[in-house]
């Protein structure tokens, strides 16, 4: 991973700026500048280096969590075979440890489900292919061997699986449907959020649908060509649509049940006997509960 210093990054020391950034605790950033793993333009320096603006900071992603304690936390199983596990995940449910999340995922319960999870993300993702957001709810894949974590990990690569989405974002669309074509990296102004830019960035596709239309609001399906952090919600905000409830890309906070996107649908290739299989939840409680006020309003 990579971070440029901004103009506006200058003479913060370089354990503050990360400590802040990458929302680890001081003495974890300290470690690592300490034994090499964090580079600023290519060379070991001190924690109290003093940052420049162009200063290149170069860090592999690490995970202090070794191993996944498990949890009786329980489980929405829509499928599971020998091979694999389709879940649906509560919003509020992070997927797997790191950054402070050590307990409660989506991962401490997998751990305590079953024995049998993949292992070739590491010990702190046992099982996970790919991830939802946090506040985000829905459907996940999840696999139960490293034969089929390759073989969807590279579905995933090549765009095979299809993934839909309900959003509740901000504002009447007037267009039935569209698509936005927009490259997606992370934000050198805030290193947690990701944004539409052309450096160190990856190109993203995303088609929506309306829904309904609501006085203030408009319900969403949306059909994702690429799988890019944070997608929806940067794509949405970029046309003046944020999603409902984003309190990171968006203004229209009504609680904290998060932001109002769901996961419905996943449909794949069985990773071993080849079998096309769909699944499709419901909306949470929760969700509907908000929508409900849209629509009598």
């Amino acid at each position: 991973m990579r971070i440029v210093v901004s103009k506006d990054e200058e003479l913060i020391r370089l354990d503050m700026f990360l400590t802040k950034n990458l929302e680890e605790s001081r003495s974890n950033i300290s470690k690592h500048i300490k034994d090499g793993t964090i580079k600023v333009n290519g060379n070991v320096v001190k924690t109290g280096y003093l940052l420049r603006e162009g200063d290149l900071i170069e860090y592999e992603e690490w995970c202090e969590v070794s191993e996944v304690v498990p949890e009786d936390i329980p489980l929405d199983i829509y499928y599971e075979d020998e091979s694999i596990i389709v879940v649906n995940k509560k919003s509020g449910m992070v997927v797997h440890p790191g950054n402070g999340n050590n307990n409660g995922t989506l991962a401490n319960a997998l751990m305590f489900h079953t024995n049998n999870l993949s292992d070739i993300n590491g010990m702190d993702r046992p099982g996970i292919v790919h991830r939802i957001d946090k506040d985000t709810s829905g459907l996940l894949l999840v696999s139960k061997t490293n034969e089929a974590h390759r073989i969807l990990s590279d579905a995933f690569k090549e765009h095979k699986i299809k993934r839909k989405y309900i959003a509740l974002v901000s504002g009447v669309i007037s267009e039935d449907n569209g698509k936005i074509v927009a490259p997606i990296g992370r934000s050198e102004k805030d290193r947690k959020k990701m944004c539409i830019t052309d450096k160190n960035s990856k190109e993203a596709r995303t088609n929506f649908t309306v829904l309904e239309r609501y006085k203030n609001a408009t319900l969403v399906e949306c059909i994702l060509e690429t799988g890019r952090t944070h997608q929806i919600r940067v794509h949405m905000a970029y046309i003046k649509h944020p999603v409902v409830n984003d309190s990171v890309y968006g203004n229209n906070v009504i609680n904290d049940y998060g932001q109002m996107l769901h996961a419905k649908y996943i449909g794949f290739e069985h990773p071993i006997n080849g079998k096309f299989m769909e699944f499709e939840c419901p909306l949470e409680e929760e969700f509907m509960s908000i929508l409900d006020k849209f629509r009598n309003s």
